[in-house]
């Protein structure tokens, strides 16, 4: 693994217990210890789909690293392909709480775009490193 993969793998390995630490906040707050929480069902559904994209994302661009230094991508190429689902880890679950911060909050402001940029990170690094891997000699 290249040096620089090797460092962002660690550096997502250390933003993991950040997750599980928002994994037990939202556990207290459905458990009732946060007014408000439970009586906003737009809330509920936004922070969990922030929650879960976040880990799930995390763990997708663990397994990506393993593969990038076995294509021939260099330059921006290679930058999408090893750091767009990192992006796409912190753009989507952003957008995803922070449009709907306020208790009270009965749709996503401006912010839910986040999560559309988001996603165009997680396309483009995805599809990046499969075409790479894809157009990579056999080894």
């Amino acid at each position: 693994m290249a040096p620089e993969s090797r460092r962002l793998a660690g550096i997502l390995l250390i933003v993991i217990p950040a997750v599980a630490f928002g994994g037990a906040s939202l556990l207290s707050m459905i458990l009732g210890q946060a007014p408000g929480y439970l009586e906003n069902p737009l809330r509920q559904d936004l922070w969990r789909a922030g929650h879960a994209h976040a880990g799930i994302m995390l763990i997708l661009a663990l397994i990506m690293l393993r593969y990038v230094d076995e294509t021939r991508l260099t330059g921006r190429w290679l930058w999408l392909a090893s750091h767009g689902v990192p992006l796409a880890a912190i753009l989507m679950p952003v957008g995803f709480f922070l449009s709907v911060l306020s208790p009270d909050a009965t749709e996503p402001n401006a912010l839910i775009y986040l999560v559309f940029a988001g996603g165009l990170f997680l396309i483009g690094g995805v599809l990046t490193l499969g075409i790479g891997l894809v157009r990579a000699p056999a080894t």
